[in-house]
């Protein structure tokens, strides 16, 4: 009940003001999101390489609603391209970025999008690295893979990513569990309706379960998006050999975790995001773990 009243909040522009406004907030944003600036990115970037763990990058902004906004979301991507590869953190796909394709256009014109997209990966081609389509709701599920495909002609190590909560999703990793596939598996953390969506944790986390079977069996690279200890578990005796796959955690969560899976020789990547545009993706993240709302309500409630 908590996680809906949270989803729906994050819709909220009068509760996105509160927060927005509210003294105690970009401290405690601050946990999950390292700054607003290129220079925030590429700080936290070089941290998280230094002990081993590898990066994508996501420019906050979703709630793209005309052209322009959309060039400028484009134009922060190769800003931040340019700057990590000439730091030398691109190299290998060792910093990456995911992208969303509304904060590009998608809901203006698909082909507005896919053409922004392919200015995002030819970019990172150049500078030795990849990008990652992220995936938001259910109802941009069908565009986003569309996308997908036509951007793996000619870029074909671009990531896809997939959501266990989704009572399509099993049906979706068997179709992408080929090899040379790059596959993001997390649980989802959008307000969606039954039809479409297990609302039971128990049910979305044994969709989890199957569909990482389907991709950790399959030719693909498996991108195992999950602060859960059950599915790292469960990952990890599917005994697929190391380097054949990945962890990924968002930034700011178990970071200990993190840096313990990295050092046992796992593949770790953390998901960075950066920018002024929080609200959303602060709200969902509070929504995923009660343990999130708990220490933002102490922080509010710390404040003289």
């Amino acid at each position: 009940m908590l996680r809906q009243v949270i989803l729906a909040a994050s819709r909220s522009k009068r509760m996105r003001s509160v927060v927005e406004h509210a003294p105690v907030s970009k401290q405690v944003v601050h946990r999950f999101v390292p700054g607003a600036t290129v220079d925030d990115a590429v700080r936290a970037s070089k941290a998280l390489l230094a002990g081993n763990r590898l990066v994508t990058l996501d420019h906050l902004g979703e709630d793209t609603t005309d052209k322009t906004m959309a060039q400028a979301t484009v134009d922060a991507y190769l800003a931040l391209l340019s700057r990590l590869g000439d730091a030398g953190l691109t190299s290998d796909g060792k910093a990456e970025v995911s992208v969303k394709l509304s904060a590009v256009g998608q809901t203006i014109d698909e082909a507005l999008a896919l053409d922004n997209a392919r200015t995002i990966c030819e970019a990172a081609t150049s500078h030795g690295t990849t990008v990652t389509l992220d995936m938001e709701d259910h109802t941009t599920t069908d565009g986003t893979l569309g996308t997908l495909r036509e951007l793996r002609r000619d870029f074909p190590a671009t990531g896809a990513v997939v959501q266990s909560y989704l009572r399509r999703t099993e049906a979706d990793c068997k179709d992408l569990a080929y090899e040379g596939s790059r596959v993001r598996l997390c649980k989802g953390a959008y307000k969606e309706p039954a039809s479409v969506a297990f609302q039971d944790k128990r049910d979305v986390d044994a969709s989890y379960v199957r569909c990482l079977e389907v991709l950790m069996g399959g030719a693909g690279y498996p991108m195992v998006a999950t602060h859960d200890p059950a599915m790292i578990t469960a990952a990890k005796r599917l005994g697929r050999t190391r380097g054949t796959y990945e962890f990924q955690m968002l930034y700011g969560i178990r970071p200990t975790e993190q840096q313990k899976l990295a050092d046992e020789g796992e593949t770790m990547r953390v998901y960075v995001p950066y920018g002024d545009e929080y609200y959303g993706y602060f709200m969902r993240r509070l929504a995923e773990r009660p343990a999130n709302v708990t220490f933002f309500l102490r922080s509010l409630a710390s404040r003289k």
